[in-house]
């Protein structure tokens, strides 16, 4: 199955995390690739606990504000590899994809390679795909899509980014 996690509200990484969680409790195993995020977040200490959780970063740790650099396409394209490596070794039971819609928009992948990508990934391996602007073909291919939309955000109150609530 494929998941698809969007839109511009807060809550798809923590969507899949949940999810992560809810699956290394019954005994699966997770590999979770995060695109783009290099930055120290607390969910990397919390899941260094769990034995089953596998958590990777492919980015630089800041907001690509302008035109990706070769550093960031590289970095993408590292973990692509990954994830191919990873999904098909099958060692895996949930493989989630963090921001990798993002990674799509901002054209540090190629669509037609991850829509292969899922197209070949074996049935039982449930595939978890988020960030914004999820493209209209990975929404068709995908068996689960929920979109967040924000309706009210405090950062616009002024509130920064709090350790363990954002980051």
């Amino acid at each position: 199955m494929i998941q698809v996690y969007t839109g511009n509200g807060k809550g798809k990484t923590t969507a899949a995390l949940g999810l992560a969680l809810r699956a290394s409790g019954a005994g699966l195993k997770v590999y979770i690739a995060q695109f783009i995020k290099g930055r120290r977040y607390s969910e990397l200490k919390a899941l260094k606990k769990f034995k089953n959780i596998k958590l990777e970063q492919f980015g630089r740790g800041c907001f690509i504000k302008a035109k990706p650099s070769a550093e960031d396409i590289g970095l993408a394209e590292r973990g692509f590899a990954k994830v191919k490596q990873v999904i098909s070794r099958r060692k895996y039971d949930l493989v989630v994809l963090d921001e990798i819609n993002i990674a799509l928009h901002l054209k540090l992948l190629k669509l037609s390679a991850l829509i292969n990508l899922l197209r070949q990934a074996p049935k039982k391996t449930e595939l978890v795909l988020t960030g914004r602007y999820a493209h209209p073909d990975i929404l068709k291919l995908a068996d689960l899509v929920s979109e967040i939309r924000e309706k009210k955000h405090y950062f616009k109150r002024g509130v920064k980014a709090r350790k363990g609530i954002e980051f």
